[in-house]
């Protein structure tokens, strides 16, 4: 597919993406969209950046808009189902641009807002929620979200889900849904647990991938330092003192560690913002839009931030502490070297580290380069990498196969496409 207009969405979603400037489709969206407006469930797997949102957004706001249903309370059409806050209001954002020139309405279902106004707006039905788990069982629980109604269903994410701990809330939500819809699944990658629910959410889905599963962008200029754990602090600040890092996205592996960094920046006269458990909802909102108005130099962030920041000018991410899964990394520097331009990735590795870069370096098939040339190298010996054990997932409801009929129809517009 050459251009947008090939898709044959609707006019009014035609002139929202054209206002928008998107021209081209990406890899993702030329090959989900066709699938999707006929109507095929979806397994993808793409990276954050490739335009999936739009690859999932666009169609689904092409079908509600083409049939206007009435709504009684509390009622959904589709739902988007994301890990973090942060990411569904990502979506829902681009989900209101979309759907601008339509009839199409949508609401976000999230923790850290308040609930009696999401239940206020859900009041009289919603074409579509875009909605964390938590908050979602929530209202659910309580009556005040129905899904008989339900069309589409959206797991955006999926390897994060499992990475949060929410795969069990995945399946109880999932077992709530009509078989009758139509799902669409995501994953940056496809670990074991994540392959065996998409099997039971998908019949006989169309399977698109963007890019190798856990590659890394090619235009990121990715670097480690090798560092006493006492001393990374100390060369975090000499490395700000280059002012060509512009804008950073640092991160930590838990909140107490963005608590120390900022305390750092707030004593050195650095702009910063953050983005943890503790904030508000509010809080972190407003940290990502300074940090996107280029109103702060510094955000620092633990993992939460990993796959919901779409900011083009990031550009540096430096990860003051390695992840502990390294499938994070990927999507932590995937921050940077967004929209063609080019990016840096550093590291900062003490000796707790070791093991976990070489985890990353196994993952993404490649030696990082290692800077010697700065006041606060340490060598360390090195050190084996020791592999993983991964747990089985507990079954649930599975959805009706297909018939022939509907094998022989996919089968010939897969074969068209």
């Amino acid at each position: 597919m050459s251009d947008f207009k090939s898709f044959k969405l609707l006019p009014s979603v035609l002139n929202e993406i054209q206002k928008k400037g998107y021209i081209k489709p990406t890899t993702i969206q030329a090959k989900s969209i066709p699938a999707l407006m006929q109507g095929y469930d979806l397994l993808g797997i793409a990276q954050t950046g490739t335009g999936k949102t739009a690859s999932f957004s666009l169609p689904i706001i092409d079908r509600l808009a083409r049939v206007q249903n009435k709504l009684t309370a509390f009622q959904v059409r589709a739902l988007i189902l994301a890990p973090t806050r942060e990411l569904a209001t990502q979506i829902h954002k681009n989900i209101c641009s979309y759907s601008k020139g339509s009839k199409v309405n949508s609401a976000i279902v999230i923790g850290g807002l308040r609930k009696e106004n999401q239940i206020e707006e859900l009041k009289d039905g919603m074409d579509i929620i875009v909605a964390t788990p938590g908050r979602l069982m929530d209202l659910m629980s309580g009556g005040h979200i129905r899904f008989d109604e339900l069309e589409v269903f959206v797991l955006d994410e999926a390897d994060m889900m499992l990475d949060f701990g929410f795969l069990e809330d995945v399946k109880t939500i999932s077992a709530r849904l009509p078989e009758d819809r139509q799902t669409i699944f995501f994953s940056a990658t496809m670990p074991r647990q994540i392959e065996e629910l998409a099997k039971k959410l998908l019949i006989e889905p169309v399977k698109v991938q963007s890019a190798p599963q856990s590659t890394t962008i090619e235009k990121i200029d990715q670097l480690v330092y090798f560092v006493e754990e006492n001393d990374k602090m100390l060369l975090l600040l000499s490395l700000l003192e280059d002012e060509s890092i512009e804008r950073v996205l640092i991160f930590c592996k838990a909140k107490y560690g963005v608590l120390n960094v900022v305390e750092a920046l707030e004593q050195n006269g650095i702009s910063h913002g953050e983005i943890h458990s503790n904030r508000t909802q509010t809080q972190r909102d407003q940290a990502i839009a300074d940090f996107s108005a280029g109103e702060i130099r510094v955000l620092v962030a633990t993992d939460i931030a990993a796959r919901g920041i779409d900011i083009l000018d990031i550009s540096h991410v430096i990860n003051f502490n390695l992840p502990d899964d390294a499938t994070c990394y990927v999507h932590r520097i995937g921050r940077t070297a967004r929209a063609g331009k080019d990016g840096v990735a550093i590291s900062l590795c003490g000796e707790r580290d070791l093991a976990l870069l070489r985890n990353v370096q196994k993952k993404i098939k490649k030696v990082i380069p290692t800077v010697l040339d700065h006041p606060f190298h340490k060598e360390f010996p090195p050190l084996k990498v020791k592999k993983k054990k991964v747990g089985s997932s507990a079954s649930f409801r599975e959805r009706k196969r297909p018939s022939q009929a509907k094998k022989r129809a996919k089968k010939k517009f897969l074969e068209n496409l």
